[in-house]
């Protein structure tokens, strides 16, 4: 009987430590914030610092602040050249979108795109430049002219680490790393801010209580076997608009990008930057036959290739830079020229291995010109939103553009919102 007594008393202690376990698991920590934004990309970034300082800003990310995809973006960042440039880079934003664009975002991203790269000069960013000091400019696929802004083929790591020190700078934003939203916070039918958990902190559950709310979560490539993002990007900002019925569009239109440089391993794919085939290098068969225009659109490059390899019955095509100049293989790419150095490859003498792989979704939260959603006090921008921009098929170098004009405007109208 005392056994019994003693085995009782045990088991009470054993239950009542499971419970103080589950409630410690159930802490709920309460943090207040003018602003939350989820994501640490260049739409995120820039949207911090298109805010006033005297808002109290949160950033929040999955995992540390290098690894958001905004780092991986190699080709450029586009901008109308000139008045003259507007209806040709108009006509091929919209071309290369099946003309399922919606103009006004077409229109406004063109428009300001050249107060965007001038800013982004003022803020230090590397771009390209002539002897005389001018900008540097490259083409891609399916644009008619030369018109992209570039820093070597590392463009996205040159503007994210560039916006990341300033926004490191400001008093008024606290960045809180390794941190994921797992819902947002609504009362009244209103977004009131985000629930999150912490990989540092596990038994915490964060709510993160603000006036405004915005997502910039990124894109989809984590749910892809092959993908040149990285794979935190599953599209938690969809799951959570979903749940709440906040509209979606266009859920199916993703982009598999034509070149990414084939390997046998697992992980994510590397891109081979679309302003490689704007600098001449060109895509062959198995037996150094070329196969297709590699300026057209991506999805229609996309397309060949696939039909070149069920032809052949062959895993990849071949992409040689023959054509392009030695100096500019090494000034231009040396990124891509060092990776693929590592992978057994010399661009200088021999073609690589390429293969499709995911690389961008068009589709998304849907959002209106000021980047707001249908909750009122929730915003989304960058590759999570969809402001209809890219239509069905985006043109190579427009989302760092549209990311940053667009979250420009999520900044200005929270704004202009807290002093109506």
């Amino acid at each position: 009987m005392k056994q019994q007594k003693q085995q009782k008393k045990h088991w009470i202690k054993c239950l009542s430590w499971l419970s103080n376990m589950q409630e410690r698991r159930k802490m709920i920590e309460h943090l207040n914030f003018d602003v939350v934004i989820v994501g640490v990309g260049v739409s995120g970034l820039y949207a911090a610092l298109n805010l006033s300082k005297e808002r109290k800003i949160l950033m929040i990310c999955k995992e540390n602040m290098e690894d958001c995809d905004s780092m991986l973006a190699q080709g450029g960042i586009c901008v109308m050249r000139d008045e003259n440039d507007y209806d040709d880079f108009f006509e091929d934003t919209m071309r290369a979108g099946h003309y399922e664009n919606n103009k006004e975002s077409v229109g406004i991203m063109i428009r300001s795109s050249r107060a965007i790269i001038d800013h982004l000069l003022e803020l230090g960013v590397g771009f390209a430049k002539n002897e005389d000091g001018s900008l540097q400019y490259t083409k891609e696929g399916a644009h008619s002219k030369p018109r992209i802004c570039f820093h070597e083929d590392t463009t996205g790591k040159e503007i994210t680490e560039t916006l990341q020190r300033h926004v490191k700078n400001l008093p008024n934003v606290t960045i809180m790393e390794y941190t994921t939203m797992t819902d947002i916070l609504v009362e009244n039918g209103e977004c009131c801010g985000v629930i999150a958990k912490s990989a540092v902190h596990e038994d915490l559950i964060l709510h993160i209580h603000a006036k405004d709310t915005v997502l910039a979560t990124g894109g989809i490539g984590g749910l892809y076997e092959h993908s040149t993002n990285f794979p935190s990007l599953t599209g938690d900002a969809l799951v959570v608009a979903k749940k709440h019925g906040i509209e979606l569009e266009h859920l199916d239109y993703v982009q598999i990008h034509p070149t990414s440089l084939f390997s046998e391993e697992a992980g994510r794919s590397f891109l081979i930057s679309e302003s490689a085939r704007g600098e001449g290098a060109i895509l062959l068969n198995s037996k150094g036959e070329r196969f297709v225009d590699e300026l057209l659109p991506r999805d229609v490059v996309t397309g060949a290739i696939l039909k070149e390899m069920e032809k052949e019955g062959s895993k990849h095509v071949w992409l040689s830079f023959e054509k392009v100049p030695k100096d500019t293989i090494r000034n231009h790419f040396p990124n891509i020229y060092r990776t693929c150095q590592d992978a057994g490859y010399d661009l200088t003498k021999e073609p690589i291995p390429v293969v499709p792989a995911q690389h961008y979704f068009m589709g998304g939260i849907h959002v209106d010109s000021d980047s707001r959603t249908t909750m009122e006090h929730l915003f989304a921008v960058g590759e999570t939103s969809c402001n209809g921009v890219h239509g069905k098929n985006r043109l190579a170098s427009n989302s760092l553009l549209e990311s940053l004009v667009f979250a420009q405007r999520a900044a200005r109208k929270i704004e202009a919102d807290r002093k109506g």
